[in-house]
């Protein structure tokens, strides 16, 4: 499908205006079709350029997009570089931003879809790194449906935000809607416990979700440039999948209301 890119600033109560960075599919003919929606966090240097084409894809598939720029409190709409000095800025203003702000921001990301006349009302979450962590936030949202977090950072540490107050873990309980974790297994921001610790919380609270561990991929490996060495495009692909059948099953179809729960394994051969 055809794009179209545009943005909306939406003024927030945490300060400053918030830019929602949006990409809508476009079909010929069909100029009232409407699209399930799906917002796309950021990593810590805003909606740089692999952010903008992850989103694209997605909207190439029917998905409206929405991504929004997280530190509207501290700088401008524009991304960060990928060195020194925007790794410095990004990771300072991601423990000194609030963590209701970045709730208040999923939120409004949520209402600009919901309120767009191509959306359908059917919202999924997912992100890259703190994108990760916060479409993990999203998903505590009980029209979020859905929400792939790709190498959700600072979870596990309860470190997001101001005074680290970050209560991630203990909120797992209020996800409705079916998740994907995916890890490199040479992640060093989220070790290997800290993946576990992640897996049995979410197992223990019931959560419908897969987990995937990748064996040799590292931290970022589906960001697409100047990425340190670490980008896999053939991984990368293959999340994309998961992605898209997930996006798929609970956004693009209509399955009725969840009732009950996953059903009972049958131990057979």
């Amino acid at each position: 499908m055809l794009i179209v890119e545009t943005h909306k600033d939406v003024p927030t109560k945490s300060g400053g205006d918030m830019r929602i960075f949006l990409f809508t599919p476009t079909v010929s003919g069909y100029p009232k079709a409407k699209f399930p929606g799906v917002v796309v966090f950021s990593e810590i240097y805003q909606v740089t350029g692999p952010v903008e084409r992850f989103a694209r894809q997605i909207a190439g598939h029917g998905y409206v997009v929405a991504a929004p720029s997280s530190y509207h409190e501290f700088t401008g709409p524009e991304a960060l570089a990928y060195d020194g000095p925007g790794t410095d800025k990004g990771n300072a203003w991601k423990v000194e931003k609030k963590l209701s702000a970045y709730d208040e921001d999923a939120t409004l990301s949520v209402d600009c879809l919901m309120g767009l006349e191509n959306c359908n009302g059917r919202i999924g979450a997912t992100g890259m790194c703190l994108g990760g962590h916060l479409a993990f936030r999203c998903a505590f949202d009980k029209r979020i449906r859905a929400a792939v977090c790709y190498f959700a950072t600072d979870i596990h540490s309860r470190s997001l935000g101001e005074g680290k107050k970050d209560d991630s873990l203990e909120r797992v309980k209020d996800i409705r809607g079916e998740l994907i974790m995916i890890f490199g297994k040479r992640d060093t921001h989220v070790p290997p416990e800290g993946r576990d610790l992640i897996r049995k919380t979410l197992h223990d609270a019931g959560v419908t979700f897969s987990f995937y561990e990748v064996a040799w991929a590292q931290h970022a490996f589906i960001r697409d440039e100047l990425s340190k060495g670490r980008y896999d495009p053939a991984i990368a692909g293959i999340c994309f999948q998961m992605l898209l059948e997930l996006f798929g099953r609970t956004l693009s179809g209509d399955l009725g209301p969840k009732e009950g729960g996953d059903g009972e394994v049958e131990d057979v051969c």
